[in-house]
């Protein structure tokens, strides 16, 4: 059974069931986003089956991030009788931090955050691999050198995306540039389109993103442009422009997490699984990515599978020539969680 609510208006019941466990999740957009939130959504959706009926679920829409409503959400998700609540957006660590105080015998899980506690525990993905593979399909798509990135936030999660997918563009091709627009916005389909539609103003040929919208793509399409997406697979949305994208699939944590509070075993972890773990992964290529990027991406992908191939090791330099990271050097889990400057071919600034 799912119980959604929009934005703390709640609708439908909650089984009175005490063997049933009830899993709140918080959503920054619309559930049906194409994007994000619709990731995250499928993800609950599977894990509701793979439960067989020993969990409900909880659903709250279009959540600002804002910490007042974070709580108000949250207190209303408590009352429903959630004793695990998943908040699946940047902003709403704060907000999910004091609540975790306020609410010690409820489990909170924060995707994308660094804050943690007793009760409250971080996971995410290291979508940066299969960014980088989807790089190397814009590396080798564009013909003018010239991609867009539409960008949502400055911080290190949004940095470490790009970087990692320009490595890729830079991998098959050392003369394209990977040019971000800045939204500050996670999911707004029309400032992220406008973005796009400025980007390919200025000369890119393939687009790519870190937004929740499939907006960017439509830019793409009217442009006659081509495009990488995000989160989810647009190949039957987006066929005329849709080669490929860095996909979540959250199925396998969320089913693992609410076993776990069955089972009496959660505890507070901080979660960064990778392409072996297989909540990130690359989309099939469609017939429009280049034909040459087939073998090149299985190559990568083994590599990157077996940590042949690591993504961010030297030598690499930032957008100034300095090197930040020496050859033969590899970057630590530290400083790619806090990482706060381009590799030398993007063009952008970090605000």
């Amino acid at each position: 059974m799912v119980v959604v609510s929009v934005a703390g208006c709640s609708s439908g019941t909650t089984s009175d069931k005490s063997d049933v466990v009830k899993a709140g999740f918080l959503y920054v957009g619309p559930a049906d986003d194409g994007g994000w939130s619709q990731a995250h959504d499928q993800g609950r959706a599977k894990m509701v089956e793979n439960l067989g009926g020993k969990v409900e679920t909880i659903v709250k829409e279009n959540v600002p991030e804002e910490k007042s409503a974070v709580i108000s959400s949250i207190r209303d998700m408590v009352d429903q009788g959630a004793t695990i609540i998943f908040g699946t957006s940047f902003g709403f660590m704060d907000g999910m931090a004091e609540a975790a105080k306020e609410f010690p015998d409820v489990k909170f899980e924060h995707c994308s955050g660094y804050m943690t506690a007793d009760n409250l525990g971080t996971y995410f993905g290291k979508i940066e691999e299969p960014r980088y593979l989807s790089g190397m399909v814009a590396g080798l798509a564009t013909k003018s050198n010239k991609i867009a990135y539409v960008a949502a936030m400055p911080i290190p999660e949004v940095i470490r995306g790009i970087n990692a997918f320009a490595l890729g563009v830079k991998a098959v091709n050392p003369d394209a540039t990977v040019n971000v627009s800045w939204t500050n916005t996670w999911y707004d389909p029309t400032v992220e389109k406008a973005a796009a539609e400025a980007l390919i103003q200025q000369g890119c040929d393939v687009t790519a993103q870190h937004q929740d919208s499939t907006a960017t793509m439509e830019a793409a399409k009217e442009a006659g442009k081509l495009s990488v997406g995000y989160d989810l697979s647009a190949a039957t949305t987006m066929p005329e422009v849709y080669m490929t994208a860095p996909l979540w699939d959250f199925s396998g944590y969320y089913t693992d997490a609410v076993q776990s509070v069955i089972d009496g075993t959660w505890v507070s972890d901080q979660y960064w699984g990778g392409m072996n773990d297989g909540i990130v992964l690359l989309d099939d290529l469609t017939a429009l990515a280049p034909g040459a990027a087939q073998a090149q991406v299985d190559t990568a992908e083994k590599a990157i599978k077996d940590g042949s191939l690591v993504i961010f090791s030297g030598e690499l330099k930032d957008q100034t020539g300095t090197v930040r990271v020496n050859s033969g050097s590899t970057m630590t889990d530290e400083a790619l969680l806090s990482m706060d400057w381009f590799v030398d071919n993007v063009v952008g600034t970090l605000n």
